[in-house]
């Protein structure tokens, strides 16, 4: 806390927009006073020995805090205190793993990384002429804020003829990956005590961007019994005066469901019915795909393009995850204000990424014969090891029908032990004693809203796979029945 060396202190605001409470009517020195709010004031002074205000001036958060010494003159002492909001952020296990991995594999230790998020195949060719040529002819400039006019227009094209979805390019909105899209999204739409309705399972970032906008993350678990899809009903009763958001991912991250058309109509009745909630549609993993199963844009479903913001990107069928490249598509207002906050942070994205991508979508109809080899390998890979974890004793499994990840249930080995390591209390242990003892990185379930399962990426070559399955199944082998302390 800064302090400054005075008797009293004169604070004046001026233009704030905010609105006004105070728990201490007093503001005359030396009390205290905490002013917080939204609606709009001009001006306002107090003096005071410590004050507090919370408020927005043009849509930006602001925070102004002073105290004042008693002493007449003293040291001044730097505040390195962090925003509350980010401090309360929570870390992620995803990259703790990770971590773990990497320092494993530094001391010697070969480790099988099935805890990432991205293809491992290369960025198909073509793309990747396209942005070396973007460089050797010098397009390597600004772009505009909302992306260049011709990715917009391959962006709309692509959204038509796949999707059913209609847009003008002023409804686009390209950004340095799907991640910034969908945290802009939800500030764009969110305000102080905004709910967030958010399925379980669900990708990581989802709730800490809700709480990043002062909004509350609303989570409403699946069941694995229902390919962890959410029920219509369920939906139906966590719905209230403040829900204003609800975050779809199909295919899912991290369980691989995809949504069948008949229980997104069943939802979009349910939402048709709340004037104030409108659908972020993560539709990243849509190339991604099993047959049977087809992909629905929720936007296309009657009533709901004017309320559903939509989320893509390159990333995940494309290879393209380091070229850091994504993009909404949604009614225009919204995506003016995503842009606004998007000039203010990032600015455009990467021009070279912006041609890679033009070339992208003129690989062909769901990304061609390019991404078509990629999903073929990526079912091979699925089928193997749903065969593997199915003869696992104890094991559950919702076989997954797009992206790449599995989600089994291990539930049955919490309370088992293993010589030389412990206890087995939840899914984080379970993948702390596969790391130690099978040398295989994993992702506990609970990172996704769910303790009981641990996700499983395929984003690894079919050799790898094997000597994973081999390695947790012996792993597996050596854990016990706990045996019971005597009282």
């Amino acid at each position: 806390m800064a302090k400054v060396a005075c008797k009293s202190m004169d604070i004046s605001f001026q233009h704030v927009q905010s609105s006004l409470t105070s728990r201490d009517n007093d503001l005359r020195a030396p009390s205290q006073a905490w002013l917080t709010g939204r609606s709009s004031l001009h001006s306002l002074s107090v003096s005071c020995n410590r004050i507090s205000f919370s408020g927005q001036r043009y849509g930006v958060r602001l925070r102004v805090v002073a105290e004042a010494n008693k002493a007449e003159n003293g040291p001044v002492s730097v505040d390195t205190s962090v925003n509350p909001r980010v401090a309360a952020l929570r870390p992620s296990k995803t990259m703790a793993i990770s971590d773990y991995a990497t320092a494993l594999v530094e001391s010697g230790v070969p480790v099988i990384r099935l805890a990432a998020g991205e293809p491992d195949f290369d960025t198909p060719k073509p793309i990747v002429e396209a942005g070396m040529k973007a460089i050797q002819n010098g397009f390597t400039r600004y772009t505009p804020n909302a992306g260049t006019l011709d990715l917009r227009k391959a962006i709309c094209k692509k959204l038509k003829e796949e999707n059913g979805l209609t847009y003008s390019t002023d409804e686009i909105l390209v950004s340095n990956g799907a991640k910034q899209s969908i945290l802009q999204a939800v500030l764009a739409v969110c305000s102080p005590g905004d709910e967030v309705i958010i399925p379980a399972p669900f990708w990581v970032s989802y709730p800490e961007m809700a709480r990043l906008a002062d909004a509350t993350p609303i989570i409403v678990p699946t069941a694995l019994s229902d390919n962890f899809l959410l029920r219509p009903e369920k939906l139906e009763s966590v719905l209230t005066e403040r829900s204003r958001l609800i975050i779809i991912c199909t295919p899912s991250n991290p369980t691989g469901s995809v949504y069948p058309r008949e229980v997104l109509e069943k939802l979009a009745h349910i939402i048709a019915k709340h004037p104030r909630l409108m659908v972020l549609s993560d539709e990243i993993y849509e190339h991604i795909m099993y047959k049977p199963a087809s992909h629905t844009s929720f936007a296309s479903l009657p009533g709901m393009r004017d309320r559903t913001l939509t989320v893509n990107g390159f990333s995940k069928a494309f290879a393209m995850t380091g070229w850091r490249l994504g993009y909404l598509a949604a009614p225009q207002h919204f995506v003016t204000a995503c842009g606004r906050i998007q000039s203010q942070s990032t600015s455009g994205a990467s021009s070279i990424s912006q041609k890679g991508a033009v070339a992208a979508l003129e690989l062909g109809y769901a990304g061609g014969e390019e991404v078509a080899v990629m999903v073929k390998a990526f079912k091979e890979r699925r089928d193997f090891l749903v065969e593997r974890l199915q003869g696992l004793e104890g094991v559950k499994l919702s076989v997954p029908q797009g992206a790449f990840y599995l989600f089994p249930d291990f539930s049955a080995y919490f309370g088992t032990e293993a010589e030389g390591f412990g206890k087995i209390h939840d899914a984080e242990t379970l993948c702390k004693f596969f790391l130690e003892k099978a040398h295989v990185a994993l992702v506990p379930g609970d990172a996704f809203g769910n303790p009981n399962c641990i996700r499983i990426s395929y984003a690894a070559s079919m050799e790898s796979l094997r000597t994973a399955m081999e390695s947790l199944e012996k792993a597996l082998s050596l854990l016990k029945p706990a045996v019971a302390t005597p009282l």
